[in-house]
């Protein structure tokens, strides 16, 4: 049974309102754009979205399987994706008191790769992605509708990232940002922090 107009209309709807709460990825980017501006903001939201899209594609070949046949591998999931999120807190609450970084120079992982990495160390997506797809799509998919479906995400991903890192990078939120920056990243690492310790703890 191949999967109709309605059902990628209804996961990207789901999709959609997923991405849209607050999580690591909105927090990160944003706070990217802020103090970087949109030209080097836009790489990490792109790695923030391939990233996520990579769990589609585990769920897509039966992650949650491997979930449930191991479910020591889900807990070691998530206590190693929230010890890195604790370490990108804890990078933020410390720099905070610095002065803006410059664009030209390193911005402390902030790139393509770093991005990618912050969304697969959050087992979130592949538990959402599992889920939806269970509840979605019928159990037997072809490799054409597999293909279909990962398009969709990757397609959802990377114009919401794009459009949150341009939208903060506009230069009257930048300048709100630059004047209160100490406070914004105390609570942006804060956030992520507690992020971070609730996937450790709730295991």
């Amino acid at each position: 049974m191949a999967i109709t107009p309605d059902q990628l209309a209804l996961f990207v709807g789901t999709l959609g309102v997923a991405i849209l709460s607050p999580g690591p990825g909105v927090i990160a980017v944003s706070q990217a754009a802020f103090a970087l501006g949109r030209r080097r903001a836009l790489p990490y939201g792109w790695g923030l979205a391939l990233g996520a899209s990579v769990w589609c594609i585990f769920a897509l070949l039966g992650l949650t399987v491997v979930f449930r046949a191991l479910p020591w591998t889900y807990v070691a999931l998530k206590i190693l994706g929230g010890a890195y999120l604790v370490w990108i807190a804890f990078k933020m609450w410390r720099h905070a008191p610095d002065p803006l970084p410059d664009p030209a120079e390193s911005s402390r992982g902030m790139g393509f790769l770093g991005g990618m990495m912050l969304n697969l160390s959050n087992p979130k997506p592949a538990l959402f992605y599992s889920a939806v797809l269970l509840s979605i799509f019928p159990a037997l998919l072809s490799a054409g509708d597999k293909l279909a479906i990962y398009a969709t995400a990757v397609s959802v991903e990377l114009a919401f990232y794009t459009a949150l890192a341009s939208l903060m990078a506009l230069p009257w939120l930048r300048r709100r940002y630059y004047a209160a920056k100490f406070w914004i990243d105390r609570i942006a690492g804060l956030a992520l922090g507690l992020l971070g310790l609730s996937l450790i703890l709730r295991h």
